[in-house]
């Protein structure tokens, strides 16, 4: 794949800061909720498209004659193996449980004085949490413009929508710290990129296929198919170059 210049693009990150200004808008301007049919046929449209950037992603980054694509996808199974070993020494998915369960308290307490406090502290912990803030900010520090935010722009949208009705416009600011994480992963992925580029097989293929991978178990989850504990695997993406360049 190769890489176009970003310079005074939009990124993914803003496409997905709007998102969420976009669903708190709506919320305080509608006050009231999303239909149920609605998000059901909103989530299974998202799924399927994260499902279809995923495999894309992985399809793409493997190439080369039949033996030369199975030694690759040998390397990315064994990085996905090592990388959840690794993930799990170091309670990864835990420490993303764990933000699950505090916004879940949140949700459940009484809200006395703090509601726009206690908001925007959720959801902008939610929000940065979620394995697609990674997921898409690594594809687009290597390749460019990331689709997959499209997909967490239109999730942290409508969740925003439903937080605000309960903690006011305090959500929508949570777009700022959003915005921040993002950015700051795509430009750190990006000085990286030209050292994982000139290779036989590039490093930069190893990352796109392990990530494809992974954003193809996030909609396995969005479409409540399969829970995965998608947190233990983010060493994979570190393990994938590194076994690309030794094997």
């Amino acid at each position: 794949m190769e890489t176009t210049d970003q310079s005074g693009a939009m990124t993914g990150a803003m496409v997905n800061a709007a998102g969420i200004v976009v669903g708190g808008v709506g919320a305080l301007i509608a006050r009231r909720p999303v239909p149920a049919i609605y998000q059901l046929a909103l989530k299974i449209i998202l799924g399927v498209y994260t499902v279809w950037l995923g495999l894309r992603l992985t399809w793409s980054s493997i190439n080369g004659s039949f033996a030369q694509a199975a030694k690759e996808l040998c390397i990315v199974l064994l990085a996905m193996m090592l990388g959840k070993m690794t993930g799990r020494l170091c309670h990864l998915q835990k420490l993303s449980n764990s933000v699950g369960q505090y916004a879940t308290s949140v949700l459940t307490a009484p809200t006395a004085g703090k509601r726009f406090s206690e908001g925007f502290v959720m959801a902008a912990a939610l929000f940065c949490a979620g394995p697609l803030a990674v997921l898409a900010s690594v594809q687009e520090g290597l390749n460019g413009f990331s689709p997959v935010f499209l997909v967490k722009a239109a999730t942290d949208g409508l969740a925003t929508y439903a937080f605000c009705a309960r903690f006011g416009w305090g959500v929508m600011a949570s777009a700022i710290p959003v915005l921040a994480l993002e950015e700051a992963l795509i430009r750190g992925v990006r000085l990286l990129e030209p050292l994982l580029r000139d290779r036989p097989w590039p490093l930069i293929d190893a990352i796109n296929a392990v990530d494809g991978l992974l954003i193809f178990c996030v909609a396995m989850i969005i479409l409540e198919l399969k829970k995965i504990q998608v947190a233990d695997y983010y060493p994979s993406l570190l393990f994938a170059p590194l076994l690309a360049w030794w094997l």
